[in-house]
């Protein structure tokens, strides 16, 4: 049986009064990469936030065997290394020192980066081919470069779990491709990754799939199975169709697809 990395029940989140995630019942296999999908408004960011702790919410999530809430805040940041869409803040840090940032759960109150700080900052600029710009400010890079700078900060962390929310936003197609790179070689070291993605075709590369609508889960699955194919269609009203071409799956158009 594969193990459970993230699990949640019956959980519900509300915001500004109104419930956005009804009741929703969850388990994340570990060591896999699970993509959230689902049309605009069907609750992915909301979910990957109370997931990671983000957000409050009613019900149970769990990391690993132990309830989310057992862990201290410390010991959940050095599990759970967390990447979020339009991140603010940092303008004036150099782009090394925002990656340093995901070393914090490992430093003591106040201390100085270590030996071993210093190289996890290093391997994960690499990682993302940042490390060029490491002495400049975050303010003055593109917003391509930004996404890049703050993936090497959640891989510094070096958590086994990563979570992240619309990760190829302002990455053009290679850096795409570098991310994707990126994500398979966590989940070979024994990794997890759960990624919101609003590519759908790239979203078909996980190893999984949760299919969301209307703060439900519709489906989740294994992206080559069929079912999890047919609820990719359902969810976007038949606008969009699975097809196979050369060994990937590829999300299309309908009238595309149809051609």
């Amino acid at each position: 049986m594969t193990a459970v990395a993230l699990s949640a029940s019956g959980l519900r989140v509300a915001l500004g009064g109104v419930e956005i995630l009804h009741g929703i019942d969850l388990a994340l296999p570990a060591g896999r990469w699970t993509a959230i999908v689902g049309p605009n408004g069907a609750g992915k960011t909301t979910l990957l936030k109370a997931l990671a702790h983000l957000l409050p919410a009613r019900g149970a999530i769990r990391i690993g065997e132990r309830d989310a809430g057992a862990w201290s805040t410390r010991e959940r940041a050095r599990m759970l290394a967390w990447l979020g869409q339009s991140e603010g803040g940092g303008h004036d840090l150099t782009a090394y020192d925002v990656v340093m940032l995901g070393r914090l759960p490992h430093q003591s109150w106040l201390g100085a980066p270590s030996r071993a700080d210093h190289a996890a900052v290093e391997a994960a600029m690499h990682e993302t081919q940042c490390w060029d710009w490491r002495g400049r400010t975050l303010g003055s890079l593109s917003g391509g470069e930004r996404q890049r700078v703050l993936l090497a900060r959640a891989l510094a962390v070096q958590a086994p779990l990563l979570l992240m929310d619309e990760p190829l936003a302002n990455l053009d197609p290679p850096h795409q491709a570098d991310w994707l790179r990126i994500v398979r070689r966590h989940v070979q070291r024994g990794g997890t990754a759960v990624s919101v993605l609003h590519e759908i075709t790239m979203a078909l590369h996980a190893d999984e799939m949760v299919v969301m609508r209307a703060g439900r889960v519709l489906h989740q699955g294994a992206c080559a199975q069929p079912a999890t194919h047919r609820a990719l269609e359902q969810v976007f009203d038949g606008r969009i169709a699975v097809h196979e071409l050369d060994g990937q799956w590829l999300a299309l158009p309908n009238e595309f697809a149809a051609a």
